[in-house]
């Protein structure tokens, strides 16, 4: 049974730094896009970064710049560096995985694509 484990989160003033670590078990690591969403105050959920391997990577717009994922795969992990941090940050921040379905696909950006997720772990960004 696949399991992801978050942890790095905390509490940080505006322009600060955080980085989050994933690691993940039962799964053909390898095999799947790595991707960051959060869940927000306001009980949305936005995709913030994914990456393949070789670099590829994918950001929401609202983070470019300022957040870099990046995946380890010989220790099954995948993290994100935040930087500049806001407090429009302040979310819950979870790790998921999708498995690639075909050999041209796109890293995902849509929740839907992703089957296995963490249980989240607290960012939150004060002024």
């Amino acid at each position: 049974q696949a399991q992801l484990v978050e942890s790095g989160g905390g509490q940080v003033q505006a322009g600060g730094s955080l980085r989050l670590s994933c690691k993940a078990s039962g799964l053909w690591f390898s095999s799947n896009f790595m991707g960051w969403f959060r869940h927000l105050p306001n009980n949305r959920r936005e995709f913030v970064a994914a990456a393949w391997h070789r670099g590829a990577t994918a950001y929401a717009n609202n983070v470019k710049g300022r957040f870099t994922v990046s995946r380890d795969d010989a220790q099954n992990a995948v993290y994100l560096q935040m930087n500049n941090l806001q407090p429009e940050d302040t979310a819950v921040y979870f790790c998921a995985a999708a498995p690639r379905r075909a050999i041209n696909m796109d890293i995902p950006t849509g929740e839907n694509a992703y089957n296995n997720w963490g249980q989240g772990t607290q960012v939150t960004v004060s002024s």
